[in-house]
């Protein structure tokens, strides 16, 4: 119980630097949230992702599970999606994975963990689909982490292919889905240069994705080198 209360008394000392700070700031945002980004993560815990881009409750609407999958049978993943463009109105779904993931590594081992095994099978198709772009690449973690971009690309078009995006274009939001990725090693984030803002970015994102798995893209696990054309 003892490390329970220091997480308590962690939080008040939080609370009252921020009311130093701004004294109406918690009545302030209790009245209302009105973030600009959706973010899309990794359940691990070096990942807090706030934090990250240096964004204060309220500016960062966020979803996050093993391996940052977007399954379009989980409604959770769906319900946050929906209610984030259509009643907050985001304008920005950020996707962010991060290297030496350990579901996405667990996904390439085919490790037996339990029920979890169930949910990276969706890893495990986008491995299948881009084999011969792995496949090659000999040392471990160099296709470990390849595989780490190769998921958030693979989230980023599931992303935009759901009826809650496609909605949102129709009608003429403005929205955008983007491909990130996180270094643990340095605390960096990395744009894996995939932005998709509309149907026919999309229709470009499959093109420019299939042609790299198709001819097998280079093997030095940087995600900028093997996908060329970039999307956006």
């Amino acid at each position: 119980m003892s490390d329970l209360k220091s997480l308590l008394d962690n939080n008040r000392a939080w609370a009252e630097g921020i009311r130093a700070q701004d004294a109406e700031f918690f009545q302030t945002l209790a009245r209302q949230q009105s973030p600009t980004y959706l973010w899309i993560g990794c359940s691990d815990s070096r990942m807090p992702a706030t934090q990250l881009v240096g964004l204060a409750p309220g500016e960062l609407f966020v979803h996050r599970n093993v391996a940052n999958v977007v399954a379009h049978t989980d409604f959770n993943c769906l319900s946050v999606m929906q209610f984030a463009v259509d009643v907050l109105k985001v304008s920005h779904i950020i996707v962010c994975g991060h290297y030496g993931c350990g579901g996405v590594q667990a996904a390439m081992l085919n490790l037996k963990l339990g029920l979890i095994d169930n949910w990276l099978r969706h890893v495990q198709d986008v491995m299948r689909s881009h084999a011969a772009l792995l496949s090659p690449i000999e040392d471990e973690a160099q296709r470990l982490n390849k595989l780490c971009e190769l998921n958030v690309t693979e989230q980023v078009l599931s992303v935009a292919r759901t009826t809650i995006v496609q909605s949102a274009w129709e009608r003429g939001q403005e929205l955008s889905v983007h491909g990130w990725i996180y270094r643990l090693d340095d605390g960096l984030l990395h744009d894996l240069s995939l932005s998709i803002a509309n149907p026919e970015e999309l229709s470009a994102a499959y093109a420019a994705v299939t042609k790299v798995t198709a001819r097998g893209g280079a093997s030095d696990g940087s995600f900028e080198s093997a996908a060329e054309p970039t999307v956006r």
